[in-house]
């Protein structure tokens, strides 16, 4: 099932293209929304998510399953992000189009302790 939920909470289960347009649309600096894939046969989280930055830029961000599967961009058009989410939420092949992804994955990564990094005597 997908689930899209914005920055006050607000979720919404099996949004429409019309009721994620509307969740983009109404995003202001500093606020998020998410789009949610929630299904028992899959493991991890699976989610696409985009903040209107500050500076008027949307970053966008999804994980496939695992923090392995990290990646992260930022554009001004919210059109390229509407069709990103859209396409994200009908599980089209080529949704990830147009955009230079950065893995950040490495964010996710659980700390390595000093402990195991030095050799013992």
């Amino acid at each position: 099932m997908l689930i899209a939920t914005n920055t006050r909470g607000y979720a919404v289960k099996r949004p429409s293209k019309r009721a994620i347009g509307t969740m983009l649309a109404n995003l202001q600096r500093g606020m998020h929304m998410v789009l949610e894939r929630q299904d028992e046969d899959l493991q991890g989280d699976w989610y696409i998510q985009v903040l209107m930055r500050d500076n008027n830029t949307y970053q966008l961000e999804y994980r496939d399953g695992v923090a392995a599967e990290h990646y992260q961009t930022q554009t001004v058009s919210q059109e390229k992000v509407l069709n990103a989410l859209l396409g994200w939420a009908a599980a089209k092949p080529d949704w990830r189009e147009g955009f230079m992804w950065n893995s950040i994955s490495s964010m996710f990564e659980p700390p390595t302790s000093e402990a195991t990094e030095r050799p013992t005597a």
